[in-house]
C-alpha cells in the first residue's frame, strides 16, 4: 500500500490542532503539527468565537505542513456543534459568531415551545432539549431583532464556515447540521415546519453534503498563504463526536460506545433514528453519523467534575491522583454526576460535599476520597445509561468501547467494567482526529467502507486494553445505593 498523508483540523471548545496523518502499510500514524487556543471574546455582554483568529491559526498550521514538503491528499475539519456564522450577499462575515456558552439562550426553549410544543419538536428531530441548541439560538436572535440574522444571505456552522474561508464553497455538512435540532433524521433534510417558525428557508444554508464528499479546493489566496497547492477540502463527520464515533474499533454491531473526556457521550450506532415516548422520557438524542448511521446517545457529565476539583487542590499529576483514589475506601460516598448542582458551581468540592450531606452520606475528607467518589459515581451512572440503551437498542449490547482521553484512565475503565458487567475495551485517545482522517482516506480510495476503516484502526492501535467485569455482587449493591441517592435528589 502506498504511503498517503492527510491534514486534520480538529477544533475543540478550548483549543484546536492541525494534525498530519500518515497511512502506510495499512496503519495510521498521527503527528500534532500546531496547537492553538480557540479564543472566546467577552464583549458588550456577550460571548463570541474569534473566527478570524481561528482561521489564521488553521492557515499557520497548514503552512507548517507545507514547510515540511509533505504532499497531503486533502484537508478535513471537525469542531464542536450547534454554533454558526452569518455571511452577507457579498460573501463577507457579518459578525463574530456567538458562543454556545453565551447566556442569551437561558430560558429560550420555553419561549420556543410557545410556538411548537416540546414533544412535537422532539418527534420531528429526535434531539434532546438543551438551551444552546441552534434552534433556540436562532429563535432568540430573531426575537431580539439581530441585524446580522436579518441581513444574512448564508448561515454556516463553524466547520462549514472555515471550509468556506478555505475554499469559497458554501456547504452544510449533515452531521454538524444534525446538532441544530432542525433536521429530520429520517430524511436527513431540514424540517420545513421548524424553519418556518424561525423565519428561515433551506436557501439560508449551504447545499447539504454527507461525510466523504469533496467540498472544494483551496483558493488561490489560501494556496499563497499556506504554500500548499490546489489541495481538496473534504467533508468529514464535522461534528467532533461524529468523527470520534467513526473511529470506534468495533468488529460487530453489538456494542455501545463511550466518548470519554470532560463530558461523556454514551450511545449506540443505529441504522435508523430511535424516536419514541421512551427515548423522549430518557432524553436521548439522535445525531447524524457516517454512512447514513444515527448516533443515539446521551450526554453525561464526565471528567469535568474532577477537573473542577483539581483547580481547588495543590498541583498533583494524574498517576498520583489515581493512586490516592485507589487507596481510598470503596463506595464511601456517591453522587449523581448529572445533578444540576454540578453544572458550574463556584466550588466543585463544596457542591459534592453539600450533595453528600443532603443524602446523609459521609463528606469526602481527602483528595483520594473525592476522586474515588467521582470515579465510582461515573461508573454507576454509565451502568444506568447502559440499562436505558438496552431498552432502546435493536441489537444486544455485549461490549463497551471507550474512546477519547478517558481511554487512558485504567482505574475508571475497570470500575466501569465492574459496574456494567460486560467487557470494556479501549480505543484511541485520539479518536476524533482518527475519524476525521479516515473519512478523508475513504474519499481518497484508501479504504472502501466503515468496516475497512475500523479494521485499519484496530490494526493501528498500540494502546488498546480490555477490562473484564469483577466483583459483580459488590457493584450490584453499590448500584442499589446509587439508585436510592439518584431518586431521592
Amino acid at each position: 500500500m502506498a504511503t498517503t498523508h492527510f491534514a486534520a483540523v480538529d477544533l475543540g471548545a478550548t483549543s484546536g490542532r492541525v494534525i498530519l496523518s500518515t497511512i502506510s502499510d495499512g496503519k495510521i500514524a498521527l503527528e500534532e503539527i500546531y496547537r492553538f487556543p480557540d479564543p472566546i471574546i467577552e464583549m458588550q455582554g456577550h460571548f463570541y468565537w474569534d473566527l478570524p483568529a481561528i482561521y489564521q491559526s488553521v492557515i499557520k498550521g497548514l503552512s507548517k505542513i507545507a514547510e515540511r514538503g509533505v504532499k497531503i491528499e486533502s484537508v478535513g475539519i471537525d469542531t464542536w456543534g450547534v454554533d454558526f456564522a452569518f455571511f452577507g450577499k457579498d460573501g463577507g462575515l457579518l459578525r463574530l459568531p456567538y458562543c454556545y456558552r453565551d447566556p442569551h439562550t437561558v430560558g429560550a426553549p420555553e419561549k420556543f415551545f410557545e410556538k411548537m410544543p416540546r414533544e412535537k419538536l422532539y418527534q420531528k428531530t429526535g434531539i434532546q432539549i438543551m438551551n444552546f441548541n441552534s434552534v433556540f439560538q436562532f429563535d432568540t436572535l430573531r426575537r431580539n431583532g439581530c441585524s446580522a440574522l436579518e441581513a444574512a444571505d448564508k448561515i454556516l456552522f463553524i466547520p462549514d464556515a472555515l471550509a468556506y474561508l478555505l475554499t469559497g464553497e458554501k456547504v452544510t455538512e449533515y452531521t454538524i447540521a444534525s446538532t441544530a435540532q432542525m433536521i429530520d433524521p429520517r430524511t436527513k433534510q431540514w424540517d420545513a415546519d421548524i424553519l418556518n417558525v424561525l423565519g428561515l428557508t433551506p436557501e439560508h444554508f449551504g447545499r447539504m453534503i454527507q461525510p466523504g464528499e469533496q467540498i472544494g479546493v483551496l483558493t488561490k489566496e489560501v494556496q499563497r498563504l499556506t504554500g500548499l497547492g490546489e489541495i481538496p477540502v473534504v467533508a468529514v463527520a464535522s461534528h467532533d463526536t461524529g468523527s470520534a464515533v467513526a473511529a470506534v474499533p468495533a468488529a460487530d454491531e453489538e456494542y455501545a460506545y463511550l466518548s470519554s473526556g470532560t463530558w461523556s457521550l454514551m450511545g449506540i450506532e443505529s441504522k435508523e433514528p430511535i424516536i419514541s415516548e421512551e427515548s423522549f422520557a430518557m432524553n436521548f438524542t439522535n445525531e447524524g453519523g457516517i454512512e447514513g448511521t444515527i448516533r443515539v446517545l446521551k450526554n453525561i457529565c464526565g471528567m469535568w467534575l474532577l477537573e473542577r476539583c483539581r483547580a481547588e487542590w495543590p498541583e498533583m499529576d494524574y498517576p498520583t491522583l489515581i493512586a490516592e483514589a485507589e487507596a481510598a475506601e470503596p463506595f464511601r460516598s456517591l453522587i449523581n454526576p448529572d445533578a444540576p448542582c454540578f453544572a458550574n458551581p463556584a466550588s466543585m468540592t463544596e457542591a459534592i460535599a453539600a450533595y453528600c450531606r443532603a443524602t446523609s452520606q459521609p463528606v469526602p475528607e481527602s483528595i483520594g476520597q473525592y476522586t474515588r467518589c467521582i470515579f465510582e459515581s461515573l461508573a454507576l451512572r454509565y451502568r444506568q445509561v447502559v440499562s436505558m440503551l438496552r431498552e432502546l437498542s435493536p441489537v444486544a449490547i455485549n461490549r463497551l468501547y471507550v474512546i477519547g482521553g478517558g481511554a487512558r484512565n485504567n482505574t475508571l475503565n475497570q470500575f466501569t467494567a465492574n459496574a456494567i458487567g460486560i467487557p470494556v475495551e479501549t480505543g484511541s485517545s485520539e479518536s476524533t482526529a482518527i475519524g476525521n482522517v479516515m473519512m478523508q482516506a475513504k474519499w481518497a480510495g484508501v479504504v472502501d467502507s466503515i468496516g475497512d476503516m475500523r479494521r485499519m484502526i484496530r490494526e493501528s492501535l498500540d494502546e488498546k486494553q480490555c477490562f473484564a467485569a469483577q466483583d459483580s455482587a459488590v457493584w450490584d449493591a453499590a448500584y442499589a445505593k446509587y439508585l436510592k441517592i439518584y431518586i431521592n435528589m
